[in-house]
């Protein structure tokens, strides 16, 4: 076993609430509900209609933190972004191991706020990017190191958004374009497998929709160990290429099997996440008049990701060890890139994370 991702046993099951029973937040609830790890002890939701609704499914439903049962030791915040910063607090004053669904806060000085609390506290604190949790990403994480040393990174997200989706207001209002709601997604999955993420170069067009938010967004960007890397992201531009289509992880999103991610190094190349791997075909230099060698990356079970990112947070509140799961600070970093596109895409000018104001929201 890869001794980075040995964890302790648990051996009772970890007593648990889940804030907010919104969309996101019954999806924790379901997986709560399932886990082997975790006891659910109460759900935290304003609404009495919603409540009603959810007590009758024999849910535990409280309409505050305050009712919350006190033998209650950790909780996931899926409640509006705006709120995250209140609730978290919340919990890390009652001493619980947390879990913030992404983005992390409204701002960045509010989500350090919540990262500093954490870190005076003595509170274990993370942040909701689950896609980290599927094997074959931890898998694309090790395979990299066959690969020598990396060149860049090329990605195409480009899933088209039904027309009727845009018949809400606010999905058409400032800051709901697919750089903010679908970008931080890939921005988290790219520092999982190379690291550090150090400049953002964005450029942005609503040419296809002709709505006031962008439809599509051309980004370019650099890392730490000065490998580069390119997306393209769009929500109007038809294709098989996403992590959705590719993953089949959502059952809302038609499924395609392609690859839409390719990794490039001084010794092959990776596809992500079929991980297949191309590699030197005999000894001495890798170079262009020799054939690279094929090979076929290995099949896994499709896994709920919320279901194993639950599991692995249970052993981890219970004394363990994990390097897959989003820390608060992973959180935030991948909340800084997201934001410096934005504000590339704004200014014309590369944007590095430092550089982005701690109260800027991306609009």
């Amino acid at each position: 076993m890869d001794q980075r991702r040995k964890t302790t046993e648990v051996t009772q099951k970890l007593p648990l609430c889940v804030i907010g029973a919104g969309s996101i937040g019954q999806r924790h609830i379901e997986v709560a509900s399932l886990s082997e790890g975790v006891r659910l002890t109460a759900v935290v939701e304003p609404s009495a209609a919603v409540r009603a609704r959810l007590a009758a499914r024999g849910l535990p439903m409280v309409a505050s933190l305050d009712d919350v049962p006190s033998d209650t030791q950790a909780a996931i915040v899926a409640t509006p972004t705006q709120d995250h910063l209140a609730s978290g607090m919340a919990c890390l004053d009652k001493g619980w191991a947390t879990i913030v669904e992404k983005p992390v806060a409204a701002t960045l000085a509010e989500a350090r706020a919540l990262r500093e609390a954490a870190e005076a506290k003595g509170g274990l604190l993370f942040t909701g990017h689950h896609r980290r949790c599927h094997p074959f990403s931890i898998a694309a994480r090790d395979a990299l190191s066959q690969i020598g040393d990396l060149v860049g990174v090329q990605g195409l997200w480009s899933l088209r958004k039904h027309d009727s989706y845009y018949d809400v207001d606010w999905r058409r209002a400032p800051g709901a374009g697919p750089l903010l709601t679908n970008l931080t997604h890939e921005i988290d999955l790219l520092r999982f497998f190379i690291g550090e993420m150090t400049e953002a170069t964005a450029l942005l067009s609503s040419a296809r929709r002709g709505f006031v938010i962008e439809d599509t967004a051309a980004l370019a960007f650099r890392f730490g160990d000065g490998a580069l890397g390119s997306f393209l992201i769009s929500d109007a531009g038809a294709s098989p290429w996403s992590f959705e289509a590719a993953s089949h992880e959502n059952p809302a999103i038609a499924g395609s099997g392609e690859d839409y991610l390719r990794i490039v190094g001084t010794d092959g190349a990776l596809a992500f996440p079929s991980l297949t791997r191309w590699g030197r075909s005999g000894p001495g230099e890798v170079e262009w008049s020799k054939p690279l060698m094929r090979h076929d990356g290995r099949a896994f079970d499709r896994i709920d990701p919320l279901l194993e990112q639950i599991e692995r947070f249970a052993k981890v509140a219970q004394g363990g060890v994990d390097d897959v799961l989003c820390t608060a600070e992973d959180g935030i970093r991948a909340m800084e890139m997201t934001l410096a596109c934005a504000l590339s895409g704004k200014t014309g000018r590369p944007v590095r994370p430092e550089d982005v104001p701690d109260t800027y929201t991306g609009v």
